[in-house]
């Protein structure tokens, strides 16, 4: 389950804090706040907590994440509230890391004013980040995605062209481009049987472009300047570990299974495990090391998923099901997945991988 930090410091704070851990306790786990602010905050920071909540002065909150501030594509959603709960600042990863979501959805709990600042939300554009973030694409290049956003704020014509499915309209700050007339072909024929006709262009003048796939694109010629490649996070981790197990073993096994494949944890949207691991202390810390979403699941909804799996009486007998990693991973792969590597078993862990079926929406 996902993690959510909540601080607070004064009674009246303490209150809004409650409104909150029970409104999102259902979807986070909720961590509260008890002693050791500075303490509290590196651990969810090491942890790979999605977001962090202070309910009090944003002097507090700065001061306290600052020696924990890595990066925008790996630190977590901040948020900070008055302990009157009047307002919800976005204060930190408002887009991949989903603060500014965080926040409006804080402020609708509160009857409280959401205070945005990012640029492409003050102004009503596309977010290219947040596009990344939501359909699980992995950006190549941070400074290319940064000139994206400044080219749509500039008013410029940014093209986009996709591998994958396209669901929902394409924003009027893009431009669809056609990569070849079979793309194009496969395009014109989904929009007529969902009746959502958009446009799709063969040579206009861009600006920028935003490539979406998993190719190298190394045969394009004619490219504008500016170009961002976006790559679908198409592959799930299944483990199975005993109890103990420390990290530096979990990611060599992990690391192994992806290399041989040709894949990187870069590549993973996910690990997904039985829920008697979710407290597992190397699966967490191997999962927060890589910002890796970790899910875990019953036996009972593993033994449920459909297709040939590799058997160990050993682990029926421990878990309740035959199969931890195969079924985990196809599971948290969804509708469309299939099963690319099956178990792999070394000193106590076992690691299995599935592809999802990656599409984009817009």
């Amino acid at each position: 389950m996902k993690q959510l930090g909540i601080a607070s410091f004064t009674a009246r704070g303490g209150q809004v804090a409650d409104r909150l851990a029970g409104a999102f306790g259902k979807e986070y786990e909720i961590i509260r706040y008890d002693r050791g602010l500075k303490d509290w905050c590196g651990c969810l920071f090491a942890g790979g907590a999605d977001g962090i909540v202070f309910v009090g002065a944003c002097g507090i909150a700065v001061r306290t994440i600052a020696p924990f501030l890595k990066s925008k594509t790996t630190d977590p959603a901040v948020i900070v509230i008055d302990e009157a709960g009047q307002f919800v600042i976005s204060l930190l990863s408002g887009h991949i890391g989903g603060a500014n979501r965080l926040a409006e959805r804080a402020a609708a709990i509160l009857g409280a004013t959401p205070v945005i600042t990012t640029a492409t939300d003050v102004n009503g554009k596309f977010a290219v980040d947040v596009f990344a973030s939501d359909n699980h694409l992995r950006i190549r290049d941070m400074h290319a995605a940064k000139e994206i956003s400044a080219a749509i704020l500039r008013g410029e014509r940014v093209g986009v062209t996709c591998e994958g499915e396209i669901e929902g309209s394409v924003p009027s700050e893009l431009i669809l481009l056609k990569k070849d007339k079979k793309a194009a072909k496969r395009d014109l024929q989904m929009d007529a049987l969902r009746n959502a006709p958009r446009p799709i262009h063969s040579t206009p003048e861009i600006g920028a472009l935003i490539r979406i796939g998993v190719g190298t694109h190394s045969g394009d010629s004619g490219l504008p300047p500016v170009i961002l490649d976006l790559y679908p996070k198409s592959y799930i981790i299944g483990i199975g570990c005993r109890k103990g197990k420390t990290e530096a073993e979990i990611a060599q096994y992990a690391e192994r299974a992806l290399t041989g494949l040709g894949l990187s944890f870069e590549d993973c949207a996910g690990v997904a495990s039985i829920d008697l691991k979710k407290e597992e202390p190397g699966l967490l810390e191997f999962c927060g090391k890589r910002n890796l979403r970790f899910e875990t699941y019953s036996a009972e909804t593993l033994a449920e998923v459909k297709g040939d799996f590799s058997h160990s009486a050993f682990v029926s007998q421990v878990t309740g099901v035959d199969n931890v990693c195969e079924r985990a991973a196809l599971f948290m792969a969804g509708e469309g997945g299939r099963l690319i590597l099956k178990k792999q078993a070394e000193n106590g862990v076992t690691v299995a991988l599935a592809e999802r079926k990656w599409k984009v929406r817009f």
